[in-house]
Formats: structure tokens, sequence, C-alpha cells
């Protein structure tokens, strides 16, 4: 063909546009996908489910839309679908539950969508040709706005296709805030916001594709004052405050933080003698002195080994599994009081091999048995991506597609194991071979992958997770020293700069970005020293605010101006309640006295059943929400009425017996109670109401009777104590 008639058709081609009155050629995955998932038909919970919904089946949010297509047009003898008569297909009389359906009404038949399902149906179902535009990405407008208190935003949804089109989708996508307190969404894309200052994200979804927008909400409150600041984590946080106008709460008291300080780095009450000694010093530099010694103490590497331990699976699930358990928590506990580097410890578990003996880390492999299992544990545990969604769709919040997920998971493709000269035990180590995987739904070979970066091409003797660790500890890594600095600010705080701490991805934002990357950035340059930064977070001012609301943030759940009050967890708690009542722990095979911070495995939930009712994790999973701390009835009257508690209450020689035996004046012992209790001093009306209390159980009673109506007074005080919201939570 003469070449100049093959340019000027392909210029023709390039140019052609349909008439106004010719409607634009459906397409089945741009056209007719999206209406599905905007009706949730779908969805997990409903014909997207792996079994699909009473015979009827739909790929996942429609990843899949071939599939969806054979099922739609192929299956049921045709009956989905009739040409002749559209309006008489099962896909619209169901869903306009015109019949009977499950899932109720999904269309409205005045609707564009049912229109376009019409329309589709009457030109034959046509899929689309394989030259048509594919979705590229989405675009919300505006991305980003500053709002007032409960303001409204209408957004707008642009689909960017392949060809450089658009299409305005804001009707057919779907739309959710991360926090829920904050905002709202209406199917159409209006954003509502409700009278919390702060930051919200709305997550937009289409086809697959996600974009995000984001709103400021002040409250405009003046900020003349703000405390000294300390570093650059002050300064991050009051730029926030200013910038929403709201003023920070003032600074705890000594009493108030080193309680708090000492139960977040220790996981312990502080004695009393501690207490006086701290309230007495007047070093300006006491509370600084004080994170030194607590971090100095064999306290914090135990309480932080528990921590540790949950979150690596450390479990005793057999009777022959205590030696590795203990072996592994040692490790755990014994790296911590070295302070040994985060990279570092996280490559020694990662990339575990031996021996229990040479190796405690090779136990994480006993529990974590499965290559997909194990790269799911180490992307949520080590870089705060949730990967489990993509095995078997694309990730539906997130970029991950399922080739990403078997590219990370080959980095354990050569793990393999042998008895171990220890019963029960097996021996880790890198089978030589070719490091890959298989798709399961391409079939395709996948080589180990980095998470957004390239494929490696290793030799058959090198064993992946050395380059995994590797790149995972490289400075310029965007997910490790950011995952770690935000699960640990959530230790302190109780919320994450990211929440939830593990869940870190586009859609997802840090309510202070600035400050998440600043403590990544230090933390990287420390060379991952987990002291340092705990010393960067507990030094702040930031972190010795007063839980003690002002006028104004009350209602503040993400700015950090002011410390949220945490419920103590199952362990602390336990120890807690012990040394108020001067209680011995005897825990089996443990040392009497041992804390329960300090036991190196879940195998103590069973038979300690406070440990169980109080949400202590029984280490299945590598996610903190294992861990219950929120409230319930059975820890009430466990609390309150448990034969436990009141046999530790009544029993001789146990606190309650020991202030009924001493001779010094009633004041100064219900003083060393609210000492060891709540680290301050009881006021007037506490004192008076102490007093009255013991007036009038030893009132017209004499010898061994008064005695004994003594006892049960302070058994009551010391119950009245232990219930407390003061005793029970760090503030």
């Amino acid at each position: 063909m003469n070449p100049l008639r093959l340019t000027l058709l392909a210029g023709l081609t390039s140019s052609v546009a349909f008439p106004a009155d010719v409607p634009r050629p459906l397409n089945f995955a741009n056209d007719i996908v999206p209406i599905l998932t905007k009706g949730s038909c779908n969805s997990g919970g409903c014909h997207g489910k792996s079994g699909g919904q009473n015979g009827f089946k739909l790929s996942l949010l429609g990843f899949e839309p071939q599939e969806d297509y054979e099922h739609i047009v192929k299956e049921a003898r045709g009956r989905r679908v009739f040409p002749g008569s559209p309006e008489q297909s099962l896909l619209l009389t169901k869903g306009t539950a015109q019949l009977p359906h499950g899932g109720g009404k999904k269309l409205d038949p005045n609707s564009e969508d049912y229109a376009d399902l019409v329309r589709w149906i009457r030109e034959g179902m046509p899929y689309g040709k394989d030259t048509d535009p594919k979705m590229a990405s989405i675009s919300v407008e505006p991305s980003k706005l500053t709002m007032p208190l409960k303001g409204a935003q209408q957004l707008k949804v642009t689909a960017h296709y392949t060809d450089g089109s658009t299409r305005d989708v804001t009707k057919r996508a779907l739309y959710e805030a991360n926090e829920k307190a904050m905002a709202e969404t209406s199917e159409t894309g209006l954003v509502k916001l409700f009278d919390l200052p702060g930051d919200v994200a709305v997550m937009v979804r289409y086809q697959g594709k996600v974009s995000t927008f984001r709103a400021t909400v002040p409250l405009g409150a003046p900020v003349d004052k703000l405390p000294a600041s300390r570093g650059f984590v002050d300064d991050l946080v009051f730029a926030k405050l200013k910038t929403i106008g709201m003023p920070p709460s003032e600074m705890a008291d000594d009493g108030t933080f080193i309680r708090r300080v000492t139960l977040d780095i220790c996981g312990r009450l502080p004695t009393a003698a501690e207490m006086k000694d701290f309230m007495a010093s007047k070093d300006a530099n006491k509370r600084s002195a004080l994170i030194d010694r607590l971090l100095d103490s064999p306290e914090y590497a135990e309480f932080f080994a528990n921590k540790w331990s949950a979150l690596l699976r450390n479990q005793r699930t057999q009777p022959v599994y205590a030696r590795g358990s203990y072996l592994f928590y040692s490790w755990i506990r014994d790296s911590i009081a070295d302070n040994k580097p985060y990279d570092q410890f996280v490559r020694e578990v990662v990339a575990a091999s031996g021996e229990l003996d040479q190796s405690p880390p090779v136990a994480w492999y006993r529990q974590v048995k499965d290559m997909k299992q194990q790269m799911e544990d180490v992307a949520q545990l080590f870089l705060g991506t949730r990967m489990q969604c993509a095995q078997c769709h694309h990730h539906p919040f997130e970029k991950w597609s399922q080739q990403d997920y078997y590219g990370f998971a080959a980095f354990f493709s050569n793990v393999s194991r042998k008895p171990s000269t220890f019963a029960g035990e097996e021996m880790i180590f890198h089978k030589r071979g070719i490091a890959q995987t298989t798709n399961i739904r391409s079939k395709e070979a996948v080589m180990p992958t980095s998470l957004g970066g390239e494929t490696l091409k290793l030799k058959p003797e090198q064993d992946p997770r050395f380059a995994l660790a590797e790149w995972m500890s490289a400075k310029d890594n965007p997910f490790f020293a950011h995952t770690l600095v935000n699960r640990y600010w959530k230790h302190f705080f109780n919320r994450g700069l990211v929440e939830p701490e593990d869940d870190m991805r586009e859609t997802n934002p840090p309510v202070n970005p600035e400050l998440l990357s600043a403590l990544a950035a230090d933390f990287v340059k420390s060379g991952y020293d987990m002291k340092k930064l705990i010393r960067t977070i507990t030094n702040s001012t930031t972190y010795q605010l007063s839980a003690v609301p002002n006028a104004h943030n009350a209602k503040d759940r993400q700015n950090f101006s002011r410390y949220y009050p945490k419920r103590l967890n199952a362990e602390v708690l336990y120890d807690a309640v012990n040394t108020l009542l001067d209680v011995e722990s005897n825990f089996a095979g443990q040392a009497p006295g041992t804390r329960a911070v300090a036991l190196p495995d879940n195998s103590y939930n069973q038979s300690t059943y406070f440990l169980s009712v109080f949400g202590r994790p029984d280490s299945s999973s590598a996610c903190e929400c294992e861990r219950t701390q929120e409230a319930s009835l059975a820890q009430s009257l466990h609390l309150l009425n448990a034969a436990e508690i009141q046999t530790q209450l009544s029993r001789g020689n146990g606190r309650a017996d020991a202030l009924t035996k001493d001779a010094r004046p009633d004041d100064d012992k219900i003083t060393d109670l609210y000492h060891i209790a709540l680290s301050r001093d009881p006021n007037a009306q506490e004192v008076q109401f102490a007093h009255a209390h013991l007036d009038k159980k030893t009132a017209g009673k004499t010898g061994d009777e008064a005695f004994k109506g003594k006892k049960e007074a302070y058994e009551d005080i010391l119950w009245a104590l232990l219930n407390t919201k003061e005793f029970l939570f760090n503030h």
C-alpha cells in the first residue's frame, strides 16, 4: 500500500470522534464492572466471596473482568442477560428487586447505571476490543483543603486512560473516611465534617485505582503561649497545633510523670522510695536522668522483650517447645538490653539459620512455616504493609498486585528445614537453588522482588533473605524506619502517627507527615538506636504534657495536644495489682516473684485467668491488634469480686495485714498506699474518707475484733484503689 495513504489513514483514524448524538461504545471492564463494584455486587460479602453467592460468582471487586464476563454472559444458560428484552434480564430484575434478591435493591430503574446496563445488553453485551483504552489512574479534586468544622465539600473524581482521555467517574467511585469520628461520605462523593478538629483523609477507589482527599480542620482557638520546645518533636507538633488553632495542655507534674514514664519504659509502677526521691530532687535535668536510669534497668529489656516476643509469635504450642521458646525470648531480651541496632535485630530474625542454641531466632521459623506467611509477617511487622489481600487479587486499598505478592514471597522460597538435635525442633537452612515462586493465577515463575523495587538475579548459592534484609535496612528504604518509629510512637502515646500502626499506605496518611519523616531520619542517622529513639520521644515536652484537657482540646485524639490515657495492659496490670497488694507471683517453671511482663511465651495465658481475661495476646499473629485493650464486663467483675483478688486482699502477711500491724499513724499509712498505687499524695477529702471508713469498721470494738475490723478496712481501701480508673490507667 502507498505509504502516503497509510499516513493519511493513521491521521484520520486517530482523530475520529463520535457525534454528540451517537453514544460512546461500551466496554465491559471500563463501563459495566464499575457499576457492579459501586453496588457492592462483587464485594467479599456478596458475589465476590470465594464461592460466590447463590450460584453466581464474580471476581472480588472486579479485578478479573474477563472471568466476570464469562459468569454473567455465558453461565446460567444465558438467563442473566437477555438482549431481546434487556429489562427482563435477571441481572436487572434482581438488581432492581423486581425479583427476590438477597442483597436487596441495588439499582434504580431511573439511574444512569441502569440505562448503561440496558444499553450494554441490547447491544449484545460487547466485551470491548483489545485496543480500547485502559484505566491508568484516578485523580481527586480538590486533593487537599482546609475546611471549617461541620463543613462540606463535594469531590470530583476523574479517571485517566491510557489513550490520554479522561472521564468524570464521581458517581461511580467509592469513598471512605479514615477517621469515622471526624467525617462521613455520601455515595456521590460529598464529604461532611463533624465538630472534631485535626486531619481526615478520604480514600477514593475506582476500578482498582486509589487516590486520596485530605482535609485539615482547624479549631481556630488562639495559641498565644506554648511550652518550651525540647527538640524537633516539639517543633513539629507545636507547628501543627498552631496551624489548627489548638493550645496544648499544661505540663504534667512530677508525680504523674514518674508513674507514666516508668510504666511506659519498664512496665511497672515506681516504688514509693523512687517517687519520693524524684519529687524531692531539685535537679533541673531529673526527668532526663530518670529516663536514662529506666533504660539501663533490666525491667526495660523485660518489658520490651514481652512486646517483641508476642509480635514474633513466640508460642509454646507443644510442651516440647518450652526450651526453644525460652531461648528465643532470652535472645530478644538480651538484644534489647544490649541495645542491638534495630536493623541487625531484624536481620538476625529474617535470615536466621542453624540450630536453636546457635541461633535462637530460628524459633520464628518454627511458628511461621509457610513461605507466604513468612512474607506477610515480615511485610506487616517490619514494613507496615499488609500484603494479605494481594495473594488473590490486586490490593483494594493499595498499589500492590499479585505479582508484587509472589515476588516478595520469593525471598523465602529456598528456606528449608530438617530435624534438629533438639527433640521436636528443626534446623533451618538455605537450600541451594534458583530462588523463585509461582504466581498461582498466571502460573508464571516469579523471582525475588522488593516492594516497589527491582527483581533480583541471585546465584543459586546466595540466600535471598540476606538480600531482603539489606534492602529493608537501606537508608532510603521508604518503609523500614518509618514503621518502627510509628510503632514506638504509638507505644508511648496510645496512638500512632499512622493508625493502625502496621497499615502504612498512601490512602492512610500520617496525621503529622513531617514528624514521622523526621523521626525516621533521626532513627536511621542514629544507627537504628532504639534507646535513643525512646529518649527522643520521652524527653519531649509533647510526651510530658498533662492528660488533663483544657478548654479547647478535650476532643483531640490525633494532634497530641495532651497525653492520651491508656489502660494498663494485662501483664502490667497483673504486676501492679501484686505490687499494691504485696503479693509475690508464682508461675510454673519460673522463679518466685517473676513479673508477668517477663514471662517467656504465651503458655501462661491458659493457667492464669487474669492474663487471659485482660487480653494478653496469644502470639498467634504479627499484629498488635491481637492484644485486647478494651474494657469488658468480665474484667470489671474479676477486679470487683474474683476469689483470687479477695484471697490476696485478706491473706496473712499481705499488705492489709501489714498495715494493720504497723504502729505508725493511719495518715502515714494511707499516704503510703497512694504513693504505691498512684504516685501522689492523697488529698484531704481522700484522707478524710479513709479515716471515716477505718473508724466505722473499728467503732465499739477492742482486741481481736478491733484488729479484724481495721484489717478489713484496709482491705476495703486497697480494693477501692485497685478499682479506680486512676490505678487502671496510665495517664
